[in-house]
């Protein structure tokens, strides 16, 4: 079994349960999420399965979609409502305070990611650190910001808001930014994934109903890249990992077929057409 599932995953459970929930349903062991959700979070979780765990990168770097909520005048350590609170304010922005500044975050930007993180730190995770008590000094990264809209009041001085945005981008981090760009604070209260690159949260399964019949065959998951269909007389090269040089390839990774079958993930380099993911049916 091969392909991809696009999983609705629950709040409330890592995504690492949901993997392992996952992998009972489809009686496979080789099953890796793409891009971890916090527990508290919900929504589009995609993981391979089979040979695709070897896509974890190409689909790590997708474009994502988040509703996440933000109540203002309180921060925590997590950056969100499951945290301890640090510190409050009495400031609280308005509604069109917010709505105004929101067209300042659209962009390339540097965010800081929380110190409750998955970033690694000499080697060690920054939540780890974090739950020592100590503060991590965590560089920021590039990250960009396509769309930031208000959705609306959720409750007491808490909105909803909708962000499209980069891979990599921590939306707590924009919380927080968000709030300190106001002269304010603000916590997450909650979010959901609606999109990952091509994959959208009205097509997910949850993790406890996954069939074999939701498992998408990975030439159809792979649609939404470059495709290079390489000469028949190049088969035999391209399956053993030879470089092959041909005119007309596309530049960065792509789908590459041959003889009308998928072979895999490939790249043009200058001795060749590689392959760095290898998704042919008989490749072990």
């Amino acid at each position: 079994m091969t392909g991809i599932v696009n999983i609705n995953k629950p709040s409330g459970i890592s995504s690492s349960q949901a993997v392992g929930k996952v992998r009972r349903a489809l009686g496979e062991r080789r099953i890796g999420h793409m891009g971890t959700l916090d527990p508290m979070g919900e929504g589009v979780l995609l993981m391979g399965v089979g040979k695709c765990t070897r896509l974890f990168d190409l689909f790590l770097g997708k474009s994502k979609t988040y509703e996440a909520s933000f109540k203002f005048g309180l921060t925590t350590d997590t950056l969100d409502i499951t945290g301890r609170i640090l510190d409050e304010t009495s400031d609280i922005p308005t509604m069109s305070d917010i709505e105004a500044r929101l067209s300042s975050f659209i962009g390339r930007q540097m965010q800081v990611p929380p110190q409750y993180s998955a970033k690694s730190i000499g080697g060690r995770r920054a939540y780890d650190l974090a739950r020592k008590g100590l503060v991590a000094d965590i560089p920021a990264a590039e990250i960009e910001v396509y769309g930031f809209s208000l959705l609306g009041a959720v409750g007491e001085n808490e909105y909803m808001f909708s962000v499209d945005c980069s891979s990599g981008t921590y939306i707590r981090s924009l919380c927080r930014d968000l709030a300190e760009s106001l002269g304010s604070l603000a916590a997450m209260t909650s979010i959901k994934r609606t999109r990952c690159g091509d994959f959208y949260i009205k097509d997910a399964v949850s993790p406890d109903e996954v069939t074999p019949a939701d498992v998408i065959p990975p030439s159809v998951a792979l649609a939404g890249i470059p495709a290079f269909h390489a000469d028949d007389a190049l088969y035999k090269k391209l399956v053993n990992g030879v470089p092959v040089k041909t005119d007309g390839v596309p530049a960065g990774e792509f789908a590459l077929y041959c003889r009308g079958e998928l072979l895999g993930i490939a790249a043009d380099t200058e001795r060749g057409i590689r392959i760095s993911a290898y998704l042919k049916e008989d490749d072990a």
